[in-house]
């Protein structure tokens, strides 16, 4: 287990009890609020360790709670997708003790805040048909490369549902069976990178009480809001992950 002062430990549950809820309710946003709120009170490689399993744990749950028939149809569905996200996730893991964290936060967080704020604002992202293949691979490229590095892949990949007129089920579901794959590629990787080890994985496991019982709150909350409004807190939230990213790169 690492070596961390109790009261360290009981803002890390807090914090991880609070980013479990967020993900109930809208489908996504565990791990960058998990990495923002623990990286500020503790390194930041462990603060990306102890994200692994809640995440891994809660998007499986995400994934298979409207069956398992479901979760193979958004596989099917999604596979390039989910392919071309894991191996980028798995390359650019490699790279994080070689890039700076700083324009990788600036190049995820921007394009977040600008692409979530005009959607709300009403503007729609669009593409025709027959340039779906190429929207597809740019998009899990970009968000499995940004992922292996900060462990957040999940705001381009909502900002790709969101454009196709996802509905809330089937988007909560696909998030689950992407971010899960994305999830187990992560802990395979940051292995081999040395972040998680037996002492960080301790840790990790600890996480998974909190971020379970806040989820378990949150997925009822979801349950009773509407199509509309699901995707309004969506895209709110979505803003206040890229400002929080942004806030983070020139923080540094």
């Amino acid at each position: 287990m690492p070596d961390l002062a109790p009261e360290l430990w009981g803002l890390a549950v807090a914090i991880t009890l609070a980013a479990g809820f967020v993900k109930g309710v809208v489908g996504f946003g565990m791990p960058m609020l998990m990495i923002s709120g623990l990286a500020s009170i503790m390194d930041p490689a462990l603060a990306l360790a102890l994200l692994i399993l809640p995440t891994v744990a809660t998007n499986l749950w995400q994934a298979v709670r409207g069956g398992a028939a479901a979760a193979r149809a958004s596989c099917v569905t999604h596979w390039r997708f989910l392919a071309v996200l894991l191996l980028a996730i798995l390359i650019s893991g490699q790279l994080i003790n070689v890039l700076p964290k700083r324009a990788i936060l600036l190049i995820l967080g921007l394009p977040v805040v600008l692409f979530a704020a005009l959607q709300l604002a009403g503007w729609r992202l669009r593409f025709p048909p027959e340039a779906r293949r190429r929207v597809e691979v740019a998009v899990a490229g970009f968000a499995g490369f940004v992922g292996g590095l900060s462990g957040v892949w999940g705001p381009p990949t909502v900002l790709y549902l969101t454009a196709l007129d996802t509905g809330k089920r089937e988007s909560v579901r696909v998030q689950g069976v992407v971010y899960g794959a994305g999830a187990v590629m992560l802990a395979l990787s940051h292995i081999r990178s040395g972040v998680l080890t037996l002492e960080t994985a301790a840790g990790s496991a600890a996480m998974l009480v909190p971020a379970l019982a806040g989820m378990s709150v949150g997925v009822r909350v979801q349950d009773r809001i509407d199509q509309a409004l699901f995707r309004k807190l969506t895209l709110a939230v979505l803003i206040l992950a890229g400002l929080n990213l942004v806030r983070r790169a020139l923080a540094n």
